[in-house]
């Protein structure tokens, strides 16, 4: 059978709050941004290997819409 304790089992130290949404801000930029960025890619290359566009547009492309996701963001 399980042991019944009274109490509680840990007592450790308090939340520090402001940490927690620190990092919590810092974890939805980078998924924010991070998902910006893979679509992106996944645009440019669409845009470069199944158009006659070729790497140099393609790569402008990126570049272009990487700077306007940050600004609509």
């Amino acid at each position: 059978m399980a042991e019944h304790h009274s109490g509680p089992a840990e007592v450790g130290a308090s939340m520090d709050y402001a940490e927690h949404e620190k990092t919590y801000k810092g974890f939805l930029w980078a998924a924010k941004f991070g998902t910006m960025a893979i679509v992106v890619l996944l645009i440019a290359m669409t845009v470069g290997f199944f158009t006659g566009a070729g790497v140099f547009f393609s790569l402008l492309l990126f570049i272009v819409l990487t700077l306007a996701g940050f600004f609509l963001i």
